[in-house]
């Protein structure tokens, strides 16, 4: 079936392989790893294939084949660091969704690192799933458009780059979550604030903090800052928890809003342990609502994701790109709203 491209004229039946392999000046085996095994062949390379394919509207016949009506698909899920209890739970929620739309799922770890993530995707392409789901480790990350370029249906869940040029995705509103923790700590009377992340390498923190400064930002008399962490892992919360214990009672932030659950756990861990009483002499908010805030000592108020929601969503996405793909617009961004839940830490 021939479906319009957007801005150009419908793929060229009557092209083959041999035809962009001659346009682009390398061999049918080269376009095939473009294809088939894309991070087996360098940028350059690459990129003067994909413009031939662009240029003669070439259409592998393969692709035909792998959205046959009927056939059972399996999706890949590509996740950033499944270490993370976040990560988790978005993989459940799409692989249920999944599973009631009789359809696999392979699901791959990251491990934030980008070259473990090539070769996931690389697995996932050797594979032949029919769409992927992807919270990428580098949001920004060029290699990502060579995906789209193929025409492989693929939906961003959670991390979306800034510089994103299309495509379908669902997150959280992260600036929302950020103005929730500051809201409620200064409806509770604090005026010494802080939020614990690292934005400078987190689109993610650094839209949290976005969302906490433009409500530090209308009131007058109140004291902000940023304590900055390497990651977001309990460890780097126990650190961050030391710094704060540190602090001259005097200029020591009331309440804290922890860019995630587990920066928060492990902040609370050691507070608890350096004698501050939480939320007497310290408020913490957490991030994400992951199980095992709500059994933490003392249970931890956080701003809760729909982390289930989020998969849940993006096989739905990728359902609607299967159905409709030719027809559907070519950006499409579902935005979830968070929510406080006000426990004992503030």
């Amino acid at each position: 079936m021939s479906q319009d491209q957007p801005g150009g004229k419908p793929p060229d039946e009557s092209s083959t392989i041999h035809d962009v392999a001659k346009l682009a000046g390398v061999s049918a085996g080269t376009v095939s790893n473009v294809l088939n095994r894309p991070f087996y062949v360098k940028d350059v390379t690459r990129d003067r294939v994909l413009a031939a394919i662009d240029e003669l509207k070439f259409r592998p016949q393969q692709t035909a084949r792998q959205y046959r009506p009927g056939r059972v698909r399996t999706l890949g899920i590509a996740l950033a660091n499944l270490n993370n209890p976040f990560f988790v739970d978005v993989a459940l929620g799409a692989e249920k969704a999944a599973r009631e739309n009789d359809m696999g799922v392979v699901i791959t770890n990251s491990a934030y690192d980008a070259h473990i993530e090539n070769q996931n995707l690389e697995l996932l392409v050797q594979q032949r799933v029919q769409g992927l789901i992807i919270s990428p480790v580098d949001e920004s990350s060029s290699r990502l458009q060579m995906l789209r370029d193929r025409g492989v249906p693929m939906v961003f869940v959670d991390r979306v780059g800034e510089h994103s040029d299309g495509g379908w995705s669902v997150v959280v509103d992260d600036e929302r979550g950020g103005a929730l923790a500051a809201q409620y700590l200064l409806e509770t009377g604090h005026t010494s604030i802080a939020l614990v992340g690292h934005p400078k390498s987190s689109l993610k923190v650094r839209a949290r903090l976005d969302g906490v400064r433009a409500v530090v930002e209308q009131r007058q008399g109140i004291s902000f800052e940023v304590l900055e962490t390497a990651s977001w892992t309990v460890d780097a919360g126990r650190e961050a928890g030391h710094l704060i214990a540190d602090m001259d009672p005097t200029i020591r932030p009331t309440g804290i809003m922890c860019a995630n659950d587990l920066l928060a756990l492990g902040a609370l861990q050691t507070l608890n342990g350096r004698g501050l009483r939480v939320p007497h002499d310290i408020a913490v908010i957490g991030y994400d609502d992951l199980e095992w805030a709500a059994v933490a000592s003392p249970p931890l108020t956080t701003i809760r994701q729909p982390r289930d929601l989020l998969g849940a969503t993006a096989v739905r996405m990728l359902l609607e790109l299967f159905r409709d793909g030719g027809a559907l617009p070519r950006n499409n961004h579902v935005v979830l709203q968070p929510e406080l839940v006000i426990r004992d830490t503030a």
